[in-house]
């Protein structure tokens, strides 16, 4: 049984800074109410010229380098996002030509909890085909967001991170466990544009292209399905929650996160969060909160990493690393 080891890693996010003072002033709010309710004081905003691509493109390629690797080394490309690049090709298309990579590609549309699905993904991949895999999640819903949606628009921000995997004799993997429910499909959406309702003059008039949220059954869904998912982890585990050294969730907002954490009793001073600098960057949100706690040497080995998302659908996926691995046998 092959395992893997996450070898490199790199995020990008954009330069604009959007700001809950800005977004107070511009939707007629308080800004203490933003960030009491959500959490997040700032957010970054794609600027022209700047696209899901684009951003995977630069976190694919820093993640590379710490890796020491290139496209050429590439066996397969994983983009993890719900903002793509454009109805078709995929959005991996784009992010495989620009950094020359070798092998295949494909996109993983989980909504939030795409990064977790796709590490799951390539874990499986790696077991039949032991050659790097470059995970990244990536997403711009800014741009899908009606700039006069209160409940959506002091949520979302735009980033993207990456993560090379590398065939290793030590499994990293302790447990995993992911899930859905399709019959919550109607909590975040965005109706038209597809094949069921493709886009008319009438559909963009009536703005039915922008994201649709409603908050309430996210939140509930979000805690009861995440604690789920986590509690199902630890005990295919058979690690209690004072064992957990770093808990990285989708980083949707603060009291989602905090109510997660209440229910299945971990420890917020393990949290990883950036919340507050970046906002909800959906696919993007655990990667780049991890990168951030390998750069400032806040995970070492040995350490137990647990990694929680929800998304939009209904999805969610949790899986638990033992940073450095251990050895199979």
């Amino acid at each position: 049984m092959n395992g893997f080891e996450i070898a490199g890693w790199g995020v990008s996010v954009p330069e604009t800074v959007l700001t809950s003072v800005e977004l107070a002033d511009r939707l007629g709010l308080d800004e203490e109410w933003i960030v009491s309710r959500c959490g997040i004081k700032e957010r970054r905003i794609v600027g022209p010229g700047q696209t899901t691509a684009s951003l995977a493109i630069d976190a694919g390629r820093k993640a590379m380098e710490k890796a020491g690797v290139t496209g050429a080394d590439i066996a397969h490309l994983i983009v993890a996002t719900a903002t793509p690049e454009q109805l078709s090709p995929a959005t991996s298309a784009f992010v495989h030509h620009e950094l020359g990579i070798a092998g295949s590609a494909h996109d993983v549309n989980a909504e939030c909890s795409g990064f977790v699905y796709s590490l799951m993904t390539a874990a499986g991949w790696m077991l039949m085909d032991p050659r790097p895999i470059l995970i990244i999640g990536s997403d711009t819903h800014s741009l899908t967001v009606n700039p006069k949606d209160r409940d959506l628009s002091i949520l979302v921000g735009d980033g993207a991170g990456a993560v090379v995997l590398m065939p290793s004799p030590d499994t990293w993997i302790r447990a995993w466990n992911l899930g859905a429910d399709g019959s919550k499909h109607d909590s975040l959406k965005v109706v038209a544009g597809g094949a069921r309702m493709p886009t008319t003059a009438e559909t963009v008039e009536q703005g039915l292209h922008y994201a649709k949220i409603n908050g309430n059954e996210i939140y509930l869904n979000a805690v009861r399905f995440t604690v789920r998912t986590v509690k199902a982890t630890l005990e295919q585990a058979k690690v209690g929650v004072a064992d957990i050294d770093h808990i990285i969730p989708h980083q949707a907002n603060i009291r989602i996160i905090n109510s997660i954490l209440s229910h299945t009793g971990l420890d917020p001073a393990k949290l990883v969060t950036n919340l507050d600098r970046y906002g909800n960057t959906a696919s993007a949100s655990i990667p780049l909160a991890m990168a951030e706690a390998l750069d400032n040497g806040r995970i070492n080995d040995g350490d137990l990493v647990l990694l929680a998302g929800f998304g939009a659908g209904m999805t969610w996926g949790s899986v638990l690393l033992e940073w450095g691995g251990v050895r199979n046998g």
